[in-house]
């Protein structure tokens, strides 16, 4: 199968890709990494994303795509893919499409992560992780048994990511709200979307994503 999971920042998408790309064997594709990669590999999209970001500037549609291309051609994503991340407008929508028509491939499930905003910047705001060895903790939700001593080895640095604050993620939200939630309606139009609970537990989420997946590999 071929996915797109749809939400905000914070919602839960990369931690839910990895697990459906462990039980399924389902490639995730982040446009992060697969830049990177393509950098690394010296392709000749790789090249031209190189001149780009060496010069300073943003990586137009025109060379994700052609990286997203390269990417899904290649046998691992045999099995299916997750992209998470893109597309993120409609433009990129439009040229995501043309490319998967070209190739034969279809889109079986565009899946939207529902969140509440105010428990979600609750949610990420009170994060922090343990410095040695990355275990996670929440002011609220999920605090160390031993206060300032890391349940998993016993250190106790712990760190919080500079970019999980209320302002940061107010206006990340606003970003995705003016950007990407348009693509709500236009995959609803096409008979792609299917909403779920991203609030709920990360287990429950979880089960919620393979009854999806389930039903459209039967």
């Amino acid at each position: 199968m071929n996915i797109i999971l749809l939400g905000p920042p914070g919602a839960g998408k990369g931690t839910q890709a990895r697990i459906i790309e462990k039980s399924y064997g389902m490639v995730q594709l982040s446009t992060g990494d697969m830049l990177r990669a393509a950098v690394a590999a010296g392709s000749e999209v790789g090249q031209r994303a190189k001149a780009v970001m060496e010069s300073g500037g943003l990586v137009s549609d025109e060379i994700v795509i052609g990286i997203i291309s390269d990417r899904i051609d290649e046998p691992d994503c045999a099995k299916g893919f997750i992209l998470d991340g893109f597309p993120r407008t409609l433009g990129q929508a439009a040229a995501l499409e043309t490319l998967l028509q070209s190739k034969g491939i279809k889109l079986d499930a565009v899946i939207e992560m529902r969140v509440d905003d105010e428990k979600l910047v609750e949610r990420i705001t009170g994060r922090y992780t343990c410095g040695a060895c990355g275990e996670g903790y929440h002011d609220t939700f999920r605090t160390p048994k031993v206060e300032g001593v890391c349940d998993n080895c016993g250190a106790s640095d712990f760190k919080r990511r500079a970019d999980d604050n209320e302002e940061t993620l107010r206006a990340r939200l606003l970003a995705y709200y003016k950007e990407t939630s348009p693509l709500l309606g236009y995959y609803f139009a096409k008979d792609n979307l299917v909403s779920i609970d991203g609030m709920a537990e990360m287990s429950e989420v979880t089960n919620q994503l393979k009854s999806i997946l389930n039903d459209g590999a039967n």
